[in-house]
């Protein structure tokens, strides 16, 4: 299986924000928001695995920036890191007003994706190449998140957790 370029899993999404996407405050529901997420960034899993997808799990996801009625949200989503069935998937999420000529930052999340074969079972995917200084410092960040949602879905022991604990480590040093 050959190994794959960040830039190849790049998949970008536009929406337009409809009376039926908000809530009575006229801001996007976050759950609308979440859902388009989640199609972003299966596309992006799903060019870097050459193969279907599920979502296995979503990381903290803040909301900086509420999204209004009229706007357009631009999602942008690319592959990180991949494991061995597992990719993650950053995303980062802006709104624009098209009248005003504004783009503002208003999310960004990571998702995690395993491959499956054709009976549900996990299915190794390629692995990721970094290029930019960006997508090495993400690809080399990736590994702590893992090891954290890993502990959070208590499929780790914290003491087994080598990168945060060197993480971790390096600030007690120096401090």
């Amino acid at each position: 299986m050959e190994a794959k370029k960040a830039s190849e899993s790049y998949t970008e999404m536009n929406e337009l924000v409809l009376p039926n996407d908000t809530n009575t405050f006229g801001n996007l529901m976050g759950g609308r928001l979440l859902y388009w997420m989640d199609i972003c960034a299966a596309m992006a899993a799903q060019k870097h695995c050459s193969n279907v997808v599920v979502t296995a799990s979503v990381d903290n996801v803040s909301f900086k920036r509420s999204i209004k009625l009229g706007e357009v949200v631009t999602i942008q989503a690319k592959v990180t890191r991949a494991f061995n069935s597992s990719v993650e998937v950053r995303m980062e999420i802006f709104a624009q007003h098209l009248p005003q000529g504004t783009k503002v930052k208003s999310n960004e999340a990571y998702y995690t994706f395993v491959a499956i074969d054709p009976d549900g079972k996990p299915k190794t995917v390629p692995q990721l190449i970094p290029e930019t200084e960006e997508e090495k410092k993400l690809y080399n960040e990736a590994l702590k998140r893992r090891e954290l949602r890993l502990i959070l879905a208590g499929k780790l022991k914290p003491e087994d957790a080598t990168e945060i604990k060197n993480f971790v480590n390096l600030f007690i040093h120096k401090g």
